[in-house]
């Protein structure tokens, strides 16, 4: 009985064949996207998972309020893990992270810049189960001046380990041309799927600040391994005790206060949380996180348009083959009046919906398989098609492919064999889009999700054109920033000062703290005289030179910036707008502030700065958040060193300052990239998103309009007749186009309509992450909703101007 279902089927799919391209097509597109997006989300949520006891670690999180600041750290004190361990049975293990930024390892002559480098306690392996391949787990980073690298560094790095890994143990590496690291462990690549990822893990006692006992710093990223039968939410309540014993002592003496409630009292609050690992990469986007994290939101997101654009193809197989209905009626008639049972009927359409469903997953994995890699560029991914590798993959897929193909024919199923013989036969049954109101509202579902698409698409491009094109406060247009500038040593003004002498230079500054993720420094300032935690402003201290306001582009709004004409610059301090607001100076320059001068020491010296001006507020973190305190002081800082330039050729410009870059530092690497390519890299993210959404968009629109294509075709060819009557009766092209593209277009201004309010719905809280966004306008709904109509206008005309074109003789004749 199968092989007849199957015959029959086969026969039915060469007969038919544009609308099986187009059931086929539709589908195979729609799984495609679907699959795609499966893998995407599925690798995000996979993330650290593959640690042997990823549910009982948990990352300390810190929120402080303070000075009119409020903070969301990813970070914590130093004694804060070891603290945890000594006084909590719940507590295992616990392993402190300090991230080191950039270093310079030693290869033969030659200095090359490592980024995936941080200082990790000795207890790295007993929280993280990171696969070891030589070394003492125990003892690797036990020892000062010992290092664990992984596979891949140590084969970048000693010949020998090229073909063994494990020979690397024992070697040393010189690190900035100054210290050696004998390599104590070596440990496989870490996945992908990690929220953290480094190649080189240097001891913890090489760090003077990881044993200072200071509990008011925060600037150590520490996890905890628990017991398996600790409760999290027991283990966090013991953050208070922690905050009274041993923070209240120092926090007490650095505010000249007499208890942590008088702290909190004035509005000023701290607190700590535990954050379980497995939740660090979709739930946490924190201030100094180990690395970019992901968005659940986007994983919703993604998970809905994965589902939507299922649907879409599944409502395009049901649209068609209902709506093929009509011209199979006979067929049903005859068969039942031969005896035929309706569920034999039913098997026979069943069998032909899956059999096409069967060969769409066929090609939908086959166009998976081959456009992953093209994906994986787009979402900056290295995902595997795990078709045969993964056991769950393949039967899974086919799983689909038969749920598929079992909905979306069980009602043309069902449908085309309840139809009576007598009607049948009699010539009654004419179906077309007027009676098929099921068709109708699933026409509508399409489009709206479409429109629905499109006002993401719409009002995602134009956030980030409003976030590159808003006001910044400074200049971010051709800003060379090079690299790296300790490299150069005591050369640093010899090398700045040969770089001015190029008639495209037009100013320059060397510092670390630039308005783009780069260094930071948070710092309690009070008005001079006063101690008192409620006139605390908590501020980005940054160290500049005299040329970096000019450099960067920024306005002075009162006062002057640091100048070399007055030695008492040593001195002086530029604050913000927003600094001035809070402090409460309605004229700022010349007044005085005060802060520690070093906040790891137990003398707690003050330092007196006199106000000489006030900067413009610019943006010096990403618009997501609003501007805060800053101020700047003069002081050395060679973290980087920015020219502006004025120039068309930047290349040579470019070219320029490397050679000269050799000649003071050849041994070192040269490394640059401009300001506004920086900036930009902020919302890379949002970008890649914005890329995926728009991908998604159009393709979602296209299976959209390959049922609607089909759709007004069968239409078309239903009403041969009328036509060609209304033709011989005097109609033009016009007319006909118009009565065979009204009701389509009635849909799709319906789906319009309930678009809409969903669309705003979303975008109004995607927005609400930045802290300056576009507004909500309704011409982005309103081109939205053309757009959609434009396409539908397009894809029904084509079909309508062809039926309107045909030989009315011939179209009487079919009859």
């Amino acid at each position: 009985m199968f092989k007849n279902y199957l015959l029959i089927a086969l026969r039915n799919l060469q007969k038919q064949k544009f609308y099986a391209f187009l059931n086929i097509a539709g589908l195979a597109l729609g799984v495609t996207c679907c699959l795609l997006i499966t893998l995407y989300v599925l690798d995000e949520l996979s993330y650290d998972r593959f640690y042997e006891r990823a549910d009982q670690i948990y990352r300390i999180d810190s929120e402080i309020k303070f000075g009119g600041t409020e903070q969301k750290l990813a970070v914590t004190s130093d004694p804060m893990g070891p603290t945890m361990v000594k006084d909590y049975p719940q507590v295992l293990a616990a392993v402190r992270f300090r991230q080191q930024g950039g270093i310079l390892v030693k290869k033969g002559e030659q200095n090359i810049k490592e980024n995936r480098i941080i200082y990790a306690d000795s207890t790295l392996f007993d929280v993280f189960s990171l696969p070891i391949v030589a070394g003492n787990p125990k003892q690797a980073l036990v020892a000062p001046n010992s290092v664990v690298i992984t596979e891949s560094m140590a084969r970048k790095y000693f010949d020998n380990a090229l073909s063994n890994p494990a020979n690397a143990l024992g070697q040393v590496l010189r690190f900035n041309d100054n210290q050696d690291y004998k390599v104590t462990g070596v440990i496989k690549d870490i996945p992908a799927n990690s929220h953290f990822r480094f190649d080189f893990f240097l001891s913890m006692q090489n760090l003077e600040e990881s044993k200072q006992n200071n509990w008011v710093s925060h600037n150590f990223q520490t996890y905890l391994l628990l017991r398996p039968d600790a409760n999290p939410k027991e283990v966090a309540a013991k953050f208070e005790e922690l905050i009274e014993k041993y923070m209240g002592p120092q926090v007490k003496q650095l505010m000249n206060i007499n208890s942590i409630a008088e702290f909190r009292k004035s509005g000023n609050n701290i607190g700590y949380g535990l954050m379980p690992l497995t939740r660090i990469h979709l739930h946490s986007d924190l201030v100094a996180e180990l690395g970019p994290n992901g968005s659940i939101q986007y994983v919703y997101i993604f998970s809905a348009i994965a589902l939507f654009i299922l649907l879409i193809a599944c409502i395009n197989f049901m649209n068609l083959s209902t709506a093929r209905s009509a011209s199979r009626a006979k067929e049903v008639g005859v068969r039942k009046v031969l005896g035929s049972q309706r569920s034999s009927l039913i098997n026979q359409f069943l069998t032909e919906s899956v059999m096409l469903s069967l060969i769409a997953f066929g090609l939908a994995t086959l166009g998976a398989y081959l456009l992953l890699p093209f994906f994986n560029q787009l979402a900056v991914k290295e995902m595997t098609f795990p078709l045969f590798s993964s056991p769950w993959m393949l039967p899974a897929l086919l799983f689909f492919a038969l749920l598929v193909g079992l909905l979306a024919g069980s009602y043309p199923a069902f449908f085309l064999s309840a139809f009576q013989p007598i009607s049948v036969l009699k010539g009654n049954l004419s179906r077309g889009t007027k009676s098929g109101w099921l068709r109708s509202s699933l026409v509508v579902f399409q489009f709206a999700t479409s429109v629905i698409l499109i006002v993401g698409t719409i009002v995602i491009y134009y956030q980030l054109d409003y976030i590159r094109n808003t006001k910044l406060g400074y200049n971010k247009e051709q800003v060379l920033i090079v690299n790296d500038g300790y490299a150069l040593g005591n050369q640093v003004e010899a090398f700045r000062n040969e770089i001015q002498r190029l008639p495209d230079v037009v100013s320059s500054t060397a510092t670390g703290y630039l308005p783009i993720p780069s260094w930071r420094n948070e710092t309690p300032y009070f008005p001079e005289g006063v101690i008192q935690q409620e006139k605390a402003v908590s501020m980005q201290s940054w160290n500049v030179d005299h040329d970096y306001i000019r450099t960067m582009g920024m306005e002075m709004l009162k006062g002057r910036g640091f100048s070399r004409d007055f030695s008492t610059d040593s001195s002086a301090v530029i604050i913000n707008e927003t600094a001035a607001r809070i402090f409460g100076y309605a004229d700022p320059v010349g007044k005085k502030i005060w802060t520690y001068t070093d906040f790891n020491s137990a003398e707690r010296k003050m330092a007196t700065y006199t106000i000489v001006g006030v900067v413009k507020n610019f943006h010096f973190e990403s618009l997501r958040q609003n501007i805060g305190a800053l101020c700047m002081v003069l002081g050395r800082n060679t973290g980087s060193i920015s020219f502006r330039l004025k120039t068309n050729n930047v290349a040579k410009t470019v070219a320029a300052v490397e050679s000269q870059w050799k000649k003071h530092a050849s041994s070192q690497p040269f490394s640059y990239s401009f300001l506004n390519e920086e900036f930009d890299a902020m919302y890379r993210s949002e970008q890649r998103i914005g890329q995926i959404a728009i991908s998604f968009s159009i393709l979602a629109i296209v299976i959209a309009c390959l049922g609607l294509f089909g759709l007004a075709s069968f239409t078309a060819e239903q009403r041969t007749k009328e036509i060609g009557i209304r033709k011989v009766l005097g109609a033009d092209v016009s007319n006909i186009v118009t009565m065979l593209s009204k009701d389509f277009l009635k849909l799709v201004l319906i789906a319009n309509v309930i678009a809409w309010p969903l669309a705003w719905w979303a975008m109004h809280r995607w927005l609400q992450d930045f802290a300056y966004r576009i507004d909500l306008s309704w011409w982005v709904f309103a081109l939205a909703g053309l757009i959609a109509l434009c396409i539908a206008l397009f894809t029904i005309s084509f079909q309508s101007i062809k039926a309107a074109l045909a030989n009315p003789v011939k179209s009487l004749r079919t009859e």
